[in-house]
């Protein structure tokens, strides 16, 4: 026997295809006093999963200044919700919001689901959803900022960088989510990111362990080899974007001895920035290699760059100004 739907339950209501986002999620609100959305879709495609975000809002009045947080894992792998294992979420997490700042850990599409530019596609609808429902998360849709660890410090740099009146245009905007909207930035923290795929190209992947396979990363991410898509390539790089007109400041984080990005990535795109006037911080991490292994200061570095983006973003004032320990390249 056929039953009947449930009587909250309205037909009329069902839309089909799936709406392209979806509102936020009721917040819970923790003995801290932060108010937590967990599991916000911000961008759906059909064939595909949809995209999340988590936000994180401090204690107190807002609205607050925002960091989005992009994850890594060589376009890939990574989950929004775990930083590298070299630095703990909790350490991450609290020292954003203890500057005053709210947190959008988000996902994005891997390149073995759609290449490039999906990913920046991606990275800016979760901007313009932050920004169209900034006064229910309680946020202020005028002072966001990015920050994001290799793949993800590869992403962060071009959703600086790109604009629709720039190089790219709308390609590079997307029309996931929300369709429409500002998705400039106030300011970069950039970990390790890569800058300049075609330059890259030779540098030698480091030894996988025995048995594993992963596909190559930037194979992965253009679909096909750098040699076969240079233009692709090209496309995908920040640099190619950093001569720009008024870049957002940027802070690049990168171990020295880093043997899967090169430190060399970052000492290029800071050139970049310096010749296009741009305000940047180049930090070195002496003896690091990737995620920072190696280096005995973590919560040095986490503290640096959150004191980065509160000095942009306009967020609780911290233990003493942000003096940069790397050269300021102006």
């Amino acid at each position: 026997m056929t039953q009947s739907p449930p009587a909250a339950f309205d037909l009329a209501d069902m839309t089909w295809p799936p709406p392209p986002y979806q509102s936020p999620v009721p917040p819970v609100t923790g003995a801290d006093g932060v108010r937590r959305f967990d599991g916000v879709t911000y961008a759906t495609t059909p064939g595909y999963r949809p995209r999340l975000l988590d936000v994180q809002v401090p204690a107190g009045e807002g609205p607050f200044p925002a960091v989005v947080w992009i994850h890594g894992g060589g376009w890939l792998d990574g989950d929004r919700r775990y930083p590298p294992p070299t630095v703990p979420a909790a350490l991450l997490h609290g020292a954003v919001l203890g500057a005053g700042l709210a947190l959008v850990s988000i996902d994005y599409r891997h390149s073995l689901e759609a290449p490039f530019p999906a990913q920046l596609h991606d990275v800016k609808a979760a901007i313009r959803y932050v920004r169209a429902f900034a006064d229910v998360l309680g946020i202020d849709p005028d002072r966001i900022g990015v920050w994001g660890e290799s793949a993800g410090g590869h992403l962060a740099a071009l959703a600086g960088l790109t604009r629709p009146d720039g190089p790219g245009g709308a390609a590079l905007e997307g029309t996931q989510g929300v369709t429409s909207g500002e998705t400039g930035v106030l300011a970069v923290v950039d970990w390790y990111g890569v800058s300049d795929l075609v330059a890259l190209a030779g540098h030698p992947m480091p030894p996988m362990a025995s048995g594993l396979e992963f596909p190559d990363p930037y194979e992965a991410l253009l679909g096909a080899s750098v040699a076969e898509r240079p233009e692709a390539a090209r496309a995908a790089s920040p640099v190619t974007y950093a001569d720009g007109s008024n870049p957002p400041p940027f802070l690049l984080v990168h171990g020295t001895r880093d043997g899967l990005v090169p430190y060399s990535q970052s000492e290029v795109l800071a050139a970049a920035l310096r010749s296009a006037g741009g305000e940047v911080v180049l930090q070195p991490v002496e003896g690091a290699d990737h995620i920072f292994l190696g280096s005995p200061d973590i919560p040095a570095i986490v503290e640096e760059s959150v004191a980065f983006l509160a000095g942009h973003l306009g967020g609780a004032p911290q233990n003493g100004p942000h003096q940069g320990r790397g050269q300021a390249l102006r």
